[in-house]
């Protein structure tokens, strides 16, 4: 079952791109909230929009002084490429290996063939690592609401 509200955030420590350095969720505990916003797949079409819709209203996220970040199971490379190339002031983490989606149990088993790809969800999780809002859903065409998560 996917993590709850209410539960203890699973920690991760993710890339933001090539090379060592790791995105970790613990490290904003007592300084701010997180919002994870998992996507499918970096360069399709709602996953573009859905992150585009953040994006273009970034003025409404960064006031929250949250850390907005978003999470698929594309590669370094790839999550690098398409952060600059819909211009994201929020990281995009690669999560190629599976255990950020893994623990918070947002994986599909079947996503049109492929198997193991994050579900589109979003969490928030509060200063001291309580997940505070939770939403999963199977349907790849829905968007999250934006206001809700924020």
């Amino acid at each position: 079952m996917p993590v709850q509200t209410g539960d203890t955030a699973p920690d991760f420590s993710l890339p933001a791109g090539p090379g060592p350095d790791r995105v970790t969720l613990s490290d904003f505990r007592g300084d701010r909230p997180v919002v994870l916003i998992f996507y499918p797949f970096a360069f399709s079409g709602t996953c573009t929009d859905e992150l585009c819709v953040i994006g273009d209203n970034w003025s409404a996220w960064d006031s929250l002084d949250a850390q907005v970040l978003g999470l698929s199971v594309d590669s370094p490379f790839v999550v690098t490429k398409f952060r600059g190339e819909i211009g994201l002031e929020f990281p995009l983490l690669a999560d190629f290996n599976k255990e950020a989606a893994t623990a918070y149990d947002v994986l599909y088993e079947d996503f049109y063939g492929s198997r193991g790809v994050a579900k589109r969800s979003a969490f928030v999780v509060d200063r001291d690592g309580i997940v505070r809002y939770a939403w999963v859903t199977e349907d790849a065409d829905i968007l999250p609401d934006f206001s809700e998560i924020r």
